[in-house]
């Protein structure tokens, strides 16, 4: 007895725009070792991802749309998938902004190292946040709650119907503007420890000028920066934590726009 496979083009259609809005977030998304992958990872995450999405996949306004029609459907999936990337991406990058000041206060901008991800240098402290950031992602649940995400906005904003408004545009706004309130809160007090040093540092300088204190104190300051960072580590979990709580609370209101 001979079977016949039969598929929908409504089907179809629902299937590209649930490709096109996972794909805009799998472009922006810095996952660690992702980028630095074949293109081929990327492109079967997405699809993978996008078979997961199958209990959600929407309808298309239209059952047989014309070519332009469809295209600009994929374009409006493809900017609301870049939009939730992008919010995702600032989240990481605000321990990629400690590194950055803490690395430069105390020294460690000096040691750079090629960042398998970009193939750019960049110093071994960026690079130790960089992977500290994908492994708390992960570690947090991050990614599934990006994937409730996705399905919850095929229910709140049909397919084809989504534009950066005014609203929307603030909420990502205030997202960017994270990547330094959350940085300077993790590099806040190795930065103050630094500022100290330096104040002891000139006020011995003053006081027994014949001491040669410059190439000291450049030691003594990579050596102090590197213990008390370790024994505030431990904080940076909650302060991360407490980011992507407002992170996706913010992506749960774009919603609602």
């Amino acid at each position: 007895m001979h079977t016949e496979l039969t598929l929908q083009l409504s089907a179809i259609f629902g299937f590209l725009l649930v490709l096109a809005r996972v794909s805009g977030v799998v472009a922006m998304v810095p996952i660690p070792g992702l980028t630095a992958g074949p293109d081929v990872s990327r492109v079967v995450l997405a699809v993978a991802v996008t078979v997961a999405l199958l209990p959600v996949w929407p309808a298309p306004p239209i059952a047989t749309p014309m070519p332009a029609q469809l295209i600009g459907w994929i374009g409006a999936e493809v900017a609301f998938g870049l939009t939730i990337g992008v919010a995702i991406a600032f989240l990481l990058e605000g321990l990629q902004m400690a590194a950055q000041v803490i690395g430069l206060q105390a020294g460690y901008s000096f040691a750079s190292t090629i960042d398998p991800s970009t193939q750019a240098d960049t110093t071994t402290l960026q690079l130790m946040a960089q992977l500290l950031a994908g492994s708390l992602f992960f570690a947090f649940g991050l990614d599934r709650q990006v994937i409730r995400v996705l399905a919850r906005g095929f229910q709140s904003i049909p397919p084809g119907s989504y534009s950066l408004n005014r609203p929307a545009a603030e909420v990502i706004a205030r997202l960017g503007s994270g990547i330094f309130s959350t940085g300077l809160r993790l590099a806040l007090p190795v930065l103050a420890l630094m500022i100290l040093l330096d104040i002891a540092f000139a006020v011995l300088g003053r006081v027994q000028s014949q001491l040669q204190l410059l190439s000291l104190a450049f030691a003594v300051k990579m050596l102090v920066a590197l213990v008390f960072l370790a024994s505030v580590l431990s904080l940076y979990p909650a302060v991360f934590k407490q980011a992507a709580a407002a992170t996706f609370s913010a992506l749960v209101r774009l919603l609602n726009y």
